[in-house]
């Protein structure tokens, strides 16, 4: 299905998330995986795994937050790979409660907005070249807390940096239609991780990581060609 296709995914290294799933769905399907981890160390060793069973993939290690990172970043996948890839995937994150808000810390404020607002406007602003250059797709996370009549209180950075990125997908699907580039997201309710599993236990109803892969395959396949702009729940 992506026979010949780079592939762009952030957020892989840590081992039981849902980057490790998606990115061996896609090594599965035949893309040439470009992996990014803030932890350079991470990224090699989830290429490596993937490299061991027969699959092309390469590591990289980049502060999604950094816009200098970011730039340098996308130098180098040009350089290496070329001026085009088949798709984005963007699944940096990370969930922090912020309490009530006339409590709640300005610092988390801001961090969660970044990780997840800023990394996903910084990285897809520095590969929409590359994916204009290959009609291609870009998949950005979101949330259930997104979703109107979420119960969100005491989370409300979270909640506000996953509507964000909801919305920057709208607009990257508005702006970019004209380039055959779509845009979609998906708003799923906890997913079965390790970190989920440390913190809730197992008797949560959970998304499997595996449903993510899927839907996340599709959305970027010749078979959602027409689909842009939609937030797909998943729970």
């Amino acid at each position: 299905m992506f026979s010949g296709s780079s592939v762009l995914l952030t957020g892989v290294g840590r081992d039981g998330q849902v980057g490790e799933v998606v990115a061996r769905a896609f090594a599965d399907l035949g893309a040439s995986l470009i992996l990014v981890d803030r932890t350079l160390e991470k990224a090699r060793a989830r290429a490596a795994a993937i490299s061991a069973t027969g699959h092309a993939a390469r590591g990289y290690g980049c502060d999604l937050t950094n816009p200098d990172e970011v730039a340098g970043l996308a130098n180098l996948v040009r350089q290496n790979h070329g001026d085009r890839i088949r798709a984005l995937v963007h699944m940096v994150g990370g969930f922090a409660m912020s309490g009530p808000i006339a409590e709640s810390s300005l610092d988390t404020w801001n961090r969660q907005l970044a990780l997840h607002l800023g990394s996903a406007f910084l990285t897809t602003r520095a590969f929409l070249p590359l994916l204009r250059a290959d009609h291609g797709s870009i998949v950005l996370f979101s949330s259930q807390a997104a979703l109107p009549g979420a119960s969100i209180g005491e989370m409300s950075a979270y909640a506000v940096a996953k509507t964000g990125v909801a919305t920057l997908m709208r607009a990257i699907a508005a702006e970019e239609r004209k380039n055959g580039v779509r845009a979609n997201a998906l708003a799923p309710a906890a997913i079965r991780t390790a970190a989920n599993l440390g913190i809730m236990g197992d008797k949560v109803r959970y998304v499997e990581r595996e449903e993510v892969a899927a839907a996340v395959t599709f959305l970027c396949s010749e078979q959602a060609s027409a689909i842009s702009g939609i937030l797909l729940p998943l729970a």
